[in-house]
């Protein structure tokens, strides 16, 4: 049964991996209704200059205009719920009142939470009693913003990736691509039967991994280091006990 009233929304994010999750939580829930999706915040102005919107996701770090600035600038802005691999800007969100701040991975459950502080409290989000589960099948290929251009990167040439504070390295079979992600946001993009943290500076393709010790693994010619924190399910993953 549909829902008697829908709600717009509208996702901007400069990262079409994090839009793509976001879309797919948007799906999963029958009040909600995205009219568009914006990667940087000169779109999304255009976007909501065009269409009525009722609840904005939004990035906070996006080249050129920052979601912080972008809020600033609406004199009429919608309910807003940004979302960020970074804890810092907190609290200056919520002196913008924000209705909601998603760290990135963001979950399903979290997701829906956020959303509904933003709508009213007498809307009902479903009209089963449970939540339906989300399904996001996992992709054969990832964008990433590098060299002032989005380059595509096969799933299965991914050896295994590096942090660097905002920043990653993506180590691949063909090439080394550095782009501004946060490792956290990024593990939740991959499969996660084929990829691990083994570190938290770390993740590293199962398949490719040549050789180990208790303490370190080896794909092809680089030492990874294994943290202790992520030991365990490291080598739960690989079927081994060390």
């Amino acid at each position: 049964m549909k829902p008697e009233r829908t709600f717009s929304c509208l996702i901007v994010d400069d990262e079409p991996p994090a839009r793509e999750i976001l879309k797919r939580y948007v799906q999963q829930v029958p009040i909600l209704r995205l009219v568009d999706e914006c990667s940087n915040a000169l779109q999304a102005l255009t976007a909501l200059q065009t269409n009525a919107v009722d609840l904005l996701f939004l990035d906070v770090q996006m080249p050129q205009v920052s979601g912080m600035e972008l809020i600033r600038s609406l004199k009429s802005p919608p309910a807003i719920i940004l979302t960020t691999a970074f804890e810092q800007y907190a609290l200056e969100a919520f002196n913008l009142d924000v209705t909601d701040y998603l760290l990135k991975p963001i979950q399903f459950d979290r997701f829906l939470k956020a959303m509904m502080k933003a709508l009213p409290r007498e809307v009902p989000v479903y009209q089963d009693t449970e939540a339906p589960e989300v399904n996001i099948p996992n992709q054969t290929f990832l964008y990433f913003r590098a060299d002032r251009k989005m380059v595509k990167v096969l799933i299965k040439d991914i050896l295994y990736i590096e942090s660097l504070k905002d920043y990653v390295k993506i180590h691949t079979e063909k090439g080394l691509i550095v782009t501004k992600y946060a490792i956290t946001a990024l593990e939740v993009m991959l499969p996660e039967d084929t990829f691990v943290r083994a570190h938290r500076s770390f993740i590293v393709s199962l398949n490719k991994i040549t050789s180990f010790t208790p303490d370190t693994i080896e794909i092809g010619d680089t030492e990874v280091p294994v943290g202790k924190l992520y030991k365990q399910h490291l080598f739960k993953m690989m079927n081994m006990t060390v």
